[in-house]
């Protein structure tokens, strides 16, 4: 068999760390579907739609660093355009390949399959470059080096990368790759970097600092140097809530999650009332800020971002956060700066009473936490789950995954999918609504078929509870039709043999659900936990009176 540019492209992938694709076939990329397979270090991961492929596919490059799907033209595509989005909103390289109509009967202008009917082939490509970095329609005379700017640009850019592949191209014999693709991060300019450790030197001198961290220092891979400039400083450090966990919570100088005004007192003065403020790849949004209610005097603060750093707003350009960091820590044990005040985060409230009363959603959020091991992934819808497990600590060595600036329920769902396949060696855990669980339980099958033995708990409220916060506590909308969540895992291929069903309407039988999924390891756990429809964390309810307000103001 000859070597295509098919080949090529998987060669790339793999060269880059994937070893699974997500998608769902069609007639236009079942060729190239056909070297999926053929690939010795490739696994085909057959989803039950193109939305869920392309949320699996960002579970997997949040965890691996790159994720890929792979839909037929048109109708596929389009139905994962709300994943890509939400890949790109939150700076998660996925490459989206698309098997196309052949260049031949692109020229012709054919009334086609899963067309518009108007001989316009281009159509979807115009719609993915708005959510895209890189964009490639594959042709033969270039396709090798399109294939390498895209993967290159969404790595270096953390955004995502669309790949359409006519059926004739992807035939097209190619030659191997023969050095490795540069994907390098580290593009500091030496005279940048020298300025800023100067500044950094005198900003600092004896001055009382803390650190306030985002998911931006995780994707662009810092989260090494963020750990060490906090570990070896022993500054307190904050997280937002989009990088929870992103640093070990059990460390004595972590003080908790920064929102704004929603945040704990003794947080809150960590990061607003500190001399200096290192802020790493912080980025604010209205759900992890409440609002923007955020109360930081930027004369003060030292702020790493993806292009460069300010200093009280003087720009440092180009600088890595990566580089920056170091540069700190340096600085911070040649100058003598200080820890800020802060008093420790205690731990999960282990006091929870623990009894045969119905289950509420204070005991639901305070108990789990308590039951984590080290090493799990923990992937949350963004409702009840994503509010309830703001506060608690994680256990080391732990991931927390949620979507909150896209904000796009169902998610989680196939997201563990993704991330479980991406660790296998880290054991998800799912908490998810059950408003968010009825747009892609589907996937429940493509979990239990991997043998991936997650555990899965599925919180039955009676509708949408986030909604429910901030308008319509008692409306119709806000309801959904009832499931019967003890078999709903059956029909999706649970067995006696690989799944254990379980459900907890009180705290006593979640405290044994908990037992349960720590000691059977080698099957899923499903647990069906019911609250009441109007309980919530309190940290929901406050957000939604603000969003309310906020509605009501516009």
């Amino acid at each position: 068999m000859s070597y295509t540019v098919g080949h090529y492209l998987l060669d790339r992938l793999v060269e880059l760390g994937v070893t699974d694709i997500f998608g769902v076939p069609g007639d236009f990329n079942l060729h190239f579907l056909d070297h999926v397979l053929e690939h010795e270090k490739l696994s085909w991961v057959g989803n039950a739609n193109e939305l869920n492929a392309g949320y699996a596919a960002d579970g997997y490059a949040r965890v691996r660093g790159l994720g890929v799907l792979c839909t037929t033209y048109g109708v596929g595509e389009l139905s994962a355009i709300n994943a890509t989005a939400g890949s790109y909103a939150e700076n998660v390289p996925v490459i989206h390949i698309v098997g196309a109509p052949g260049t031949t009967a692109q020229q012709q202008h054919g009334r086609m399959h899963h067309t518009l009917g108007d001989g316009d082939f281009n159509h979807f490509v115009r719609m993915a470059r708005e959510v895209n970095y890189s964009v490639a329609i594959l042709d033969r005379a270039t396709a090798t080096s399109d294939i390498d700017r895209v993967l290159r640009e969404a790595i270096v850019h953390r955004k995502p990368g669309y790949l359409m592949v006519p059926v004739d191209v992807a035939r097209v014999p190619a030659s191997a790759p023969s050095t490795p693709l540069d994907v390098n991060l580290r593009l500091s300019d030496p005279e940048v970097e020298d300025q800023f450790r100067h500044a950094a030197r005198d900003f600092i001198r004896g001055k009382k600092t803390a650190v306030l961290a985002d998911i931006m220092t995780e994707r662009l891979g810092a989260v090494g140097e963020l750990n060490a400039l906090v570990t070896s400083t022993g500054f307190p450090f904050a997280s937002i809530l989009w990088g929870k966990a992103m640093i070990d919570e059990t460390l004595p100088n972590y003080a908790g999650i920064y929102i704004g005004a929603l945040s704990d007192e003794n947080t809150r003065r960590v990061v607003e009332e500190a001399e200096v403020l290192i802020c790493s790849g912080v980025e604010f949004t209205d759900m992890t800020s409440a609002h923007f209610s955020q109360q930081i005097d930027s004369s003060r603060v030292i702020d790493l971002g993806a292009q460069g750093a300010t200093i009280a707003g003087a720009v440092f350009a180009p600088l890595t956060i990566a580089d920056a960091l170091n540069i700190i820590r340096e600085a911070a044990t040649e100058v003598g700066a200080l820890p800020a005040d802060f008093s420790s985060i205690l731990a999960s409230d282990s006091s929870v009473e623990v009894s045969s009363e119905p289950l509420t959603q204070h005991q639901l959020w305070s108990l789990l936490p308590q039951h984590l091991d080290a090493k799990n992934t923990v992937v949350v819808d963004m409702g009840t789950s994503f509010f309830g497990m703001a506060h608690q600590k994680f256990p080391e060595d732990s991931r927390f995954i949620g979507m909150p600036l896209w904000g796009s329920i169902g998610y989680s769902i196939p997201a563990l999918l993704g991330a479980a396949m991406a660790d296998r060696d880290s054991r998800g855990v799912l908490l998810v609504g059950d408003g968010s669980a009825q747009l892609t339980i589907q996937e429940l099958g493509t979990i239990i078929r991997e043998n991936l033995n997650p555990v899965i708990f599925v919180v039955n409220n009676e509708g949408y509870t986030i909604e429910r916060s901030i308008h319509g506590p008692e409306a119709q909308y806000n309801d959904i039709t009832a499931y019967n969540w003890q078999k709903i895992p059956e029909g999706f291929g649970a067995t006696e043999e690989n799944s254990i069903i379980l459900k907890a309407t009180t705290s006593e039988e979640l405290v044994h659900a908990c037992t349960v999924a720590r000691e059977v390891r080698d099957r899923l756990v499903f647990v069906e936990v019911v609250t009441d429809k109007n309980d919530m964390p309190q940290l929901l309810r406050d957000f939604g009176a603000l969003v309310e307000e906020m509605h009501k103001k516009a």
